[in-house]
């Protein structure tokens, strides 16, 4: 048996440390999430669904709201958005970080004050500028020298756009290398090794519509140790003093971004929020303090931290089969609802739910419907030997990066949110119908 099943194994099939706090166990192998039975949602919404739990995303909000409570805390929409949860991230305080026009247009059809919001991207489309600039985006994070004259362009006369560049401060860290991004060897932030974030600086120092108001840094995603932010962050305040040395110019914010690591599966580590904040924040006073630096204002930006946790996917089980050793359980959702197995070999921990079952736990490999080889959802996973078509699976630890890198591959359409809280569900995002494929299909 491998490490992982033996790690699950042990963890018991009863095990909900990676489900939403408000899960409860309901009699004849039934689950409740925000006081709403999942099995229910199954009958009502039909299936796959994506659950999710109001309750868990603003206590996770409040919680990094106490964690930082001398910084500012802004939610990574690219982890997940809707309207919904763009309220309910306004509501608990804390800022949005988009990285197109369309999450930033998004979140202010919900009201989200623009002036809280800050944003990315490597490659900013004309209109992604433009709408930032219209609607009044707070921060705007340069990612390439090409973007400054561009943005400076489309500034009004008079005004002044507030912008930070970003910085790859060469820290590897992340759990997948497609998801490490603070190293010079991958697509964003300009690097102080070969001069060029140096060089932007001085760029946007030079145009007169544009406030430099600090730097900006992101190491990865999924990450469980403290370590990498604290050399992330004595690498930037170094290059701030260098900076302050040759224009003399003293920055007022520090943006660290994200990535902090969530345990999708019983057993697996996470990071350590606390203990984040207590070192992050104690470094960067003491480089500052070493570097004869004013401490900036700090700026986070957790996503997956915030959403994951707070998610259930939910299945149908459509086939079971044995070939050779491998038991595949086939369900009516997959790569199209949740890409990132096949991406970047994430694992999960399905639970068998609905009905009871005394069969014995065998090892399962369960797999999408999709003609993919690679749409796999679950390697090596313990489910009932009694497992058969018609069975409800639920997936944890679903809220982030599934909805928002969701396709129509096999023009299968993506699954409906449904938001729990207090007993109700209610429907945040309406399943993709056919009639929307060919409402969309206009050529003849």
């Amino acid at each position: 048996m491998s490490a992982p099943v033996l790690t699950e194994f042990l963890a018991g099939p009863d095990d909900l440390s990676v489900w939403p706090a408000s899960t409860a166990r309901l009699p004849h192998g039934h689950l409740s999430v925000g006081g709403v039975s999942l099995a229910d949602i199954a009958d009502r919404f039909d299936t796959p669904a994506y659950v999710l739990d109001e309750e868990e995303v603003r206590a996770r909000c409040r919680t990094y709201r106490a964690a930082f409570p001398d910084a500012d805390v802004l939610y990574a929409a690219k982890a997940f958005l809707s309207r919904a949860m763009a309220r309910w991230i306004e509501e608990e305080g804390l800022g949005l970080d988009v990285c197109s026009a369309g999450e930033l247009e998004l979140a202010v059809t919900a009201g989200f004050p623009p002036a809280r919001m800050v944003l990315h991207g490597n490659a900013k489309s004309p209109r992604d500028i433009e709408t930032a600039l219209r609607l009044g985006v707070g921060r705007i994070v340069v990612d390439s020298p090409s973007e400054i004259a561009r943005i400076a362009a489309l500034v009004d006369p008079g005004e002044r756009q507030k912008v930070m560049v970003r910085v790859v401060p060469g820290v590897s860290a992340g759990g997948h290398q497609k998801i490490r991004t603070g190293t010079d060897d991958q697509k964003f932030g300009l690097s102080p090794t070969d001069g060029s974030a140096q060089r932007a600086i001085a760029q946007v120092l030079g145009q007169s519509r544009l406030e430099l108001t600090g730097l900006h840094c992101h190491i990865g995603s999924q990450i469980t140790d403290v370590e990498p932010y604290l050399v992330a962050t004595r690498r930037m305040v170094g290059l701030m003093a260098r900076i302050k040395d040759t224009h003399d110019v003293t920055f007022t914010e520090l943006d660290m971004g994200g990535g902090h690591g969530v345990a999708y599966r019983p057993g697996e580590p996470s990071l350590d929020l606390t203990t984040l904040a207590r070192r992050m924040g104690g470094e960067l006073s003491a480089s500052c303090a070493a570097a004869g630096l004013p401490v900036p204002r700090l700026t986070v930006e957790p996503g997956r931290a915030v959403a994951a946790p707070a998610g259930v996917t939910l299945y149908r089980v459509l086939a079971v089969k044995h070939t050779g050793t491998t038991m595949f359980v086939a369900v009516d959702g997959g790569m199209s609802d949740n890409p990132r197995p096949a991406l970047y070999g994430a694992r999960y921990a399905p639970r068998l739910i609905g009905r009871p079952s005394t069969a014995e736990p065998v090892t399962a490999t369960v797999v999408g419907r999709h003609c993919e080889a690679g749409d796999v959802l679950a390697n090596d996973v313990l489910l009932p030997d009694d497992v058969h078509a018609g069975d409800l699976l639920a997936v944890p630890m679903a809220g982030a990066y599934q909805l928002s890198m969701a396709s129509a591959y096999n023009l299968v359409g993506r699954p409906p949110v449904i938001a729990v809280h207090e007993g109700a569900a209610r429907l945040l995002v309406r399943r993709e119908t056919q009639d929307d494929f060919r409402r969309r299909d206009v050529g003849v």
